[in-house]
């Protein structure tokens, strides 16, 4: 099957909630028989999305930086660590080891790395499936705010449906295999 990056938050202080989604989209990934790519840490979302997709028998494939690894947050439980120099390497692996990309809730890393990964799929650098998980309208505003730049010309409609919206996890990863297919 895929293998399938997840961006999420790795805040140690988040609702129980949003730890809850990031284990079942873990889990959901390996019961469909693919591959996590993550960001390699094992603290917030990102470590319970791993260890979700572990629990259910899938693999895992972490990549973090080494000033990353240095804070003891590395997931060293995963089935391959890849460890890089930079923040900028981490993104430039994820996209390179990946076939689709999910993004959960999350802040400014989250938002980093989805929109490094949306600019380059405009730029025509991959042609990758991307999509937001907007669960409880979570990223409502920022869709609002994206829909402006369009309706202003800053960013091509074609540009902006790139990016499928999701309202839960499941049907953000049929998105993925109908797009992979």
């Amino acid at each position: 099957m895929a293998a399938i990056c997840v961006f999420c938050a790795s805040s140690r202080t988040l609702d129980q909630r949003w730890l809850d989604l990031a284990a079942e989209t873990g889990a959901q990934l390996a019961r469909r028989g693919h591959t996590l790519v993550s960001g390699g840490g094992c603290v917030g979302m990102m470590g319970a999305l791993a260890d979700g997709a572990r629990a259910a028998g899938g693999r895992t494939l972490g990549v973090i930086p080494q000033s990353l690894v240095d804070l003891e947050v590395a997931d060293l439980a995963s089935d391959e660590l890849l460890v890089t120099e930079s923040m900028a390497d981490r993104k430039t692996l994820m996209i390179e080891k990946s076939d689709a990309f999910l993004t959960l809730p999350g802040g400014l890393g989250t938002l980093d790395e989805l929109f490094e990964v949306w600019t380059t799929a405009t730029l025509a650098l991959h042609a990758k499936p991307m999509v937001l998980v907007d669960t409880d309208g979570f990223y409502r505003p920022l869709l609002d705010w994206l829909a402006t730049l369009a309706d202003q010309t800053f960013l091509k409609p074609a540009g902006l449906d790139l990016l499928a919206v999701a309202g839960s996890v499941p049907e953000a990863l049929d998105t993925i295999e109908s797009r992979l297919t």
